[in-house]
């Protein structure tokens, strides 16, 4: 499937244009796999668990794996994808990545259908499938060096804030599509599967007939993959360690929200199945239309400048998420249900959280591409998407045993907003530096 990055290389006059609507396109579809098969996942798992005879606790156990091994291997794998792009080129690595989404997805479908008598093999086969799906969804890092490629300097973050764009447009559309879509398949349990992986196929399609390679060749890209010593000299690189961390770490903070929002909407408003469904949708439009704004300010303002309005934003809301648990807490102890004004205050501060968040996103990406040396952008970003995928296995594990540490569910969010004041201590040694040699 590897082609010769040089049979069609860019022109001179730039990289093509056309290849950030193929980018967004992939990259859309690909998460719409992502949001169908989330949601239905733990309940698919639960009949298997339950044949096991497996305890609560257990079986809470490896819910949590089959969620947290999908950012494992992104973590492991992302600086890999990146590291390959820069050799072989960017077309063969996101075609092999939507390869393995189609085969994975297909495979997650197939382990669903096995009788309860066969947990072992169903759930050893849906954790196989979430070990390839998270390897070949590894290739986002690769998605931002197409981006890269094909943005000027000045244009950069306006290119990154389309990755964001397509992940709110997948994580809102997603779920709608699953609720629809499977009556394409009379809600069969492996319809799910298939349906994520017949997307992933439009996806493939639509990479190999348009696709057009954007990486110059150059003989400084990296001849080894799996190496922890290039990672820590990306690390080492002036400005560039500050921004992974100042991203790791904001991805930390916002996975916090993410992990607790159901169980807190279900505990303090008492919200249904339908009711958080509605929410998790009107979050990815926030995170569509906050990135669609986010675009024509990039032309007026810095990164930097859009990056501290993007923190103080999130530290706002999640400032604002930690007080009205308390005072939520307060009216469930005494058996009241909470006010329609905290409902719609919960409504506000979510909101300015999750458009905080995504100002933060392409603003460090794009700092990070801007501040990379060209031969490297794949590593580079790689390795940047790999510390944001420890952000999402680290902080849902926090968030999770801090909203059951106290009743009032406050914890969660002080953390978020303590981890969000160390970023803010770390944004002025950013600097104007760049991390090329």
């Amino acid at each position: 499937m590897a082609s010769d990055p040089s049979a069609s290389p860019p022109s001179a006059a730039g990289p093509p244009r056309g290849a950030l609507v193929v980018v967004f396109l992939t990259v859309f579809i690909d998460l719409l796999g992502f949001g169908i098969v989330l949601p239905v996942m733990p309940r698919q798992a639960e009949p298997y668990l339950a044949a096991l005879g497996l305890s609560p606790l257990a079986g809470g156990a490896v819910i949590g794996l089959l969620f947290s091994v999908f950012s494992l291997m992104q973590f492991l794998f992302s600086p890999v994808w990146g590291r390959l792009s820069d050799r072989v080129g960017r077309r063969p690595m996101l075609i092999l990545s939507l390869v393995g989404s189609v085969v994975f997805y297909a495979l997650y479908g197939y382990a669903v259908t096995l009788p309860p008598e066969q947990a072992q093999a169903a759930l050893g086969l849906m954790l196989l499938s979430r070990i390839g799906a998270g390897i070949a969804g590894a290739s986002v890092g690769t998605a931002a060096a197409v981006i890269a490629d094909c943005t000027t300097p000045e244009n950069r973050a306006r290119g990154m804030a389309l990755i964001g764009i397509a992940f709110g447009a997948g994580f809102t559309l997603g779920p709608l599509i699953a609720y629809f879509g499977l009556a394409l398949f009379a809600r069969q349990p492996w319809g799910v599967g298939a349906l994520a992986s017949l997307l992933s196929c439009v996806a493939l399609v639509i990479a190999v007939t348009m696709f057009r390679e954007t990486r110059r060749p150059d003989s400084r890209a990296a001849k080894e993959f799996f190496s922890l010593s290039r990672t820590a000299g990306v690390l080492g690189l002036p400005a560039v360690g500050a921004l992974v961390l100042v991203y790791f770490l904001a991805i930390f903070a916002f996975a916090n929200f993410e992990a607790t929002l159901a169980r807190f909407t279900k505990e303090g408003f008492g919200m249904s199945d339908d009711g958080n469904f509605l929410l998790f949708a009107g979050i990815g439009a926030v995170l569509v239309v906050a990135g669609g704004l986010y675009r024509p300010l990039a032309k007026r303002l810095s990164e930097t400048t859009l990056l501290g309005s993007g923190l103080t934003m999130l530290i706002a809301g999640m400032a604002a998420l930690g007080v009205l648990a308390w005072f939520v807490h307060q009216d469930v102890a005494a058996g009241q249900a909470a006010s329609t004004a905290l409902r719609w205050l919960f409504y506000a501060a979510s909101a300015a959280a999750v458009a905080g968040f995504a100002f933060v996103n392409p603003s460090v990406s794009a700092l990070i591409s801007k501040r990379a040396d060209p031969a490297r952008q794949g590593e580079v970003l790689g390795v940047n998407q790999s510390f944001a995928s420890l952000g999402r296995i680290l902080g849902p594990f926090a968030g999770s045993l801090l909203f059951t540490a106290h009743p009032s569910r406050t914890l969660p969010y002080a953390a978020a907003v303590a981890t969000l004041l160390v970023v803010a201590a770390l944004v002025p040694r950013i600097g104007t530096g760049s991390g090329r040699p």
